[in-house]
């Protein structure tokens, strides 16, 4: 996996800037960092010139404001990123890197460990992998995800969920309509995907793609913004099951 942080600096150019990318909000962000803890993700501490350190991160202490990270206080790696002016932490969860800086580290020695004790983030960015696994949801299972029109406040939809990734989805809007601007942000979303995958997510309209004439609509692909760990992890487990049974269908 390509474990390099992102340009932030770059990428903030943009008309957007980051705003799409940014994890901000105490819940979000003690979800995500508690996900990286339980599943033993290993994280790259990356320092300003470039070195890198393999850790875990080991604890979260969200009153003291403080994290943790494991730490072997001979590693070399060690010391060139205590003395970097800034460093950065790089990790995945499932398809989606997960990315933010490091403040304050101080290496805290113990009687049987040591570990890196940094300042607990104000926020951290995701960003998908283009490579993400995206799935089309069985027909029978008639997916759909229930918002409000973003220009057209007293508009309710329900529009099919044509495909989707851990990432993001696409939605079919049909051409009697009135359009969606891309860049719009589509909140309080509920996609229902089947009977057990059921959940509400904050979305970013990417791309909008015409089809053919036959469908009478266009694609809108999206990214998930603000989905929660339950979500993430009902999430994995339909596109798990879609792919198996994908697979059943075709040897049959």
């Amino acid at each position: 996996m390509h474990t390099l942080p992102m340009p932030l600096d770059a990428m903030s150019a943009g008309p957007d800037g980051l705003d799409e990318f940014r994890v901000s909000a105490a819940r979000d962000l003690a979800t995500l960092l508690q996900r990286l803890a339980d599943g033993n993700v290993q994280i790259n501490l990356i320092s300003s010139g470039g070195s890198v350190l393999s850790a875990v991160l080991w604890t979260i202490d969200a009153e003291r404001r403080q994290i943790s990270f494991s730490a072997e206080a001979d590693d070399p790696g060690l010391q060139t990123l205590l003395e970097s002016d800034d460093a950065v932490a790089v990790g995945y969860l499932d398809a989606v890197k997960i990315q933010f800086d490091l403040d304050d580290p101080v290496l805290v020695r113990g009687p049987r460990a040591s570990v890196l004790r940094c300042a607990y983030p104000r926020e951290l960015f995701r960003f998908q992998r283009r490579n993400a696994y995206r799935v089309r949801p069985l027909l029978r299972s008639a997916p759909t995800a229930r918002l409000r029109h973003t220009e057209i406040a007293e508009m309710q939809l329900q529009l099919r969920v044509l495909d989707v990734s851990i990432g993001g989805c696409a939605l079919f809007l049909p051409s009697d309509i009135p359009a969606l601007r891309p860049g719009s942000a589509l909140n309080e979303v509920l996609v229902e995907l089947d009977a057990d995958t059921r959940f509400q997510a904050q979305l970013r309209l990417q791309h909008i793609t015409s089809l053919n004439a036959e469908q009478a609509g266009v694609r809108l692909g999206c990214e998930f913004i603000n989905i929660g760990g339950d979500a993430l992890r009902a999430l994995q487990r339909f596109i798990d099951q879609t792919q198996k049974r994908g697979k059943l269908l075709a040897l049959r």
